[in-house]
């Protein structure tokens, strides 16, 4: 039967898939268009298992707030070619959206909410059919405080989150905040937060480095638990230099705007080599 331009725009505007897969489809369809819909998510299926074991290292990582509530999330794909088409960008935003709307506690529920008649892994799934590139919704990141502020650093490839314990925060200060964990990348709020796991391994290099220096033995720890300051001082976020002003600290920063303002918690993530 002849497959009307009109039918297959509409089929388009539906799925988001290519104009020849649209025609396709409603070919073997005989002009259905729910099972046309269905052969081009069928599609998307055989495409996850093809592609299963395939590299997704490209992506969007988007962030932003609803009231006292942040998230970010990254998709990630195998091109940057993709990775900045516009319906890719646009299926992370309604992620994003569906999660700020329903403030999932962890990834495998956000994968189960609906976004009309799919559920957000469906979604994924479709679009990989439309690109033929293996997908995955990778990170989910959230924050509740007083006052929330995201920053997505352009190209979509970085995206950081942050929360203070007051409303009404300085919307300059908690961009600049927001920004200072994007740029410096922090492990953790002060030393005290620092995982165990980090402390140890910094210790351990800091103990290698020392030996293969030729340093005498009887000093190697303490030039270890030094070298373990430094370290608290470039990667923990109150102790860190402000980029803006590196004279100042973050903490300097936020007292002198506001002595009892503070940071209660962040997060970030990044695509990006570091």
């Amino acid at each position: 039967m002849a497959i009307s331009m009109a039918d297959i725009q509409h089929l388009r505007k539906m799925t988001g898939a290519g104009m020849m897969d649209c025609k396709n489809a409603l070919t073997e369809a005989e002009g259905d268009f729910d099972k046309a819909i269905e052969i081009i998510r069928k599609k998307g299926q055989a495409f996850a298992a093809k592609r299963e074991d395939r590299d997704a290292t490209e992506g969007c990582v988007l962030a932003a707030t609803n009231g006292d509530f942040a998230a970010i999330v990254a998709v990630n794909c195998e091109t940057d070619f993709v990775a900045m088409n516009g319906d890719f960008v646009g299926m992370t935003k309604s992620i994003l959206d569906a999660a700020l709307s329903n403030k999932p506690a962890d990834i495998d529920t956000l994968k189960g909410i609906k976004v009309g008649d799919r559920t957000i892994a469906e979604l994924v799934t479709d679009r990989m059919g439309v690109t033929g590139e293996k997908m995955e919704l990778n990170v989910y990141k959230q924050i509740t405080a007083p006052t929330v502020v995201a920053y997505v650093h352009p190209g979509n490839k970085l995206a950081a989150v942050v929360g203070f314990n007051k409303p009404n925060v300085d919307e300059q200060v908690a961009k600049d905040i927001a920004m200072q964990i994007a740029a410096m990348s922090p492990v953790a709020l002060v030393p005290e937060e620092v995982s165990e796991e980090i402390k140890e391994r910094e210790l351990k290099i800091a103990r290698e480095k020392a030996v293969e220096a030729g340093k005498p033995e009887n000093l190697i720890d303490r030039i270890a638990e030094g070298a373990l300051q430094k370290f608290y001082k470039e990667f923990t976020l109150l102790q860190q230099e402000f980029v803006k002003n590196p004279k100042q600290t973050i903490a300097q920063y936020l007292a002198q705007h506001d002595k009892e303002l503070a940071v209660t918690g962040f997060q970030r993530f990044t695509l990006n080599a570091e």
